[in-house]
């Protein structure tokens, strides 16, 4: 549980925490389509030196960034097993119904490294960005959609909201799971199904918790007269930078780079 690091925020004085946060966004969305659009090694490396490079520029430590990955460690192995057995053509090593290709392989390196941009990316989002400044710019960009009727402000408030009480759960279920092996509660010894039985008496106060904090919250923003976006100011005001704009030609520079090198090495995998 304390290995989750999926919305929390890390204060630190880096290039990426001021930057605009709709820059960060919008470019995060590119990376995340330039990422699945590498088709050759050199593109893909080109990607994720990149990708390392905002690792890097953030001043986040790495050890923050290894928790992220830890959580998701099991899903990278299953995905790549999986493209690594069911690759098409001539193959190396095959033993029953199970067979290893050169094309498997590729598949699965690609698989591997673009899950693992993809989680360094989206983790440098929420660590060099506060939730106030996330919502914001999620109203920001979904301002068109108002012209549909579309409430973006509560949707952006919703997103926002269960984005940050994340770490907040993870901590609640920590905190009930310590209190049950305190009364000689065991979750870590039998089968599959055992264990399962084992966490029910563990769902339950988290759900009655998490029903709580949802109408203490509900009743806080009550009080202090919430009402909506609607006639709503802002103490922090967002205003593009020079250094934003630098971020965007960053981004266009690699952009640029990942098409070149598709273009200029044909070994597509």
């Amino acid at each position: 549980m304390r290995d989750i690091t999926l919305g929390q925020y890390f204060p630190a004085d880096s290039v990426l925490h001021r930057l605009d946060p709709r820059v960060k966004i919008v470019s995060l969305i590119a990376y995340i389509a330039l990422i699945f659009c590498t088709f050759n090694y050199c593109s893909l490396a080109f990607a994720a030196v990149s990708v390392l490079t905002i690792v890097l520029l953030s001043k986040v430590p790495l050890k923050m960034y290894l928790k992220s990955l830890k959580v998701i460690i099991i899903i990278v192995i299953i995905t790549s097993l999986l493209n690594l057995f069911y690759g098409t053509g001539e193959p190396i090593f095959q033993w029953w119904i199970i067979k290893v290709t050169w094309a498997g392989i590729h598949n699965a390196i690609f698989v591997c490294i673009r899950i693992v941009c993809l989680i360094l990316l989206s983790s440098a989002l929420t660590f060099t960005t506060s939730p106030t400044d996330l919502t914001d710019a999620l109203e920001r960009l979904m301002k068109p959609l108002k012209l549909l009727r579309i409430p973006v402000h509560e949707i952006a408030m919703m997103m926002t909201i269960a984005l940050r009480f994340v770490p907040t759960l993870l901590e609640e279920t920590d905190k009930i799971m310590a209190a049950q092996k305190a009364r000689g509660a065991d979750m870590e010894s039998g089968n599959l199904i055992k264990r399962v039985k084992a966490l029910v008496p563990v769902l339950v106060p988290l759900f009655v918790s998490a029903f709580r904090r949802a109408y203490e919250l509900a009743v806080a923003m009550e009080c202090r007269c919430y009402h909506g976006g609607d006639g709503r100011t802002r103490m922090k005001q967002l205003h593009m930078q020079v250094r934003d704009i630098w971020s965007v030609v960053f981004t266009l520079v690699v952009i640029a780079g990942v098409v070149l090198l598709n273009i200029f090495f044909h070994y597509v995998v």
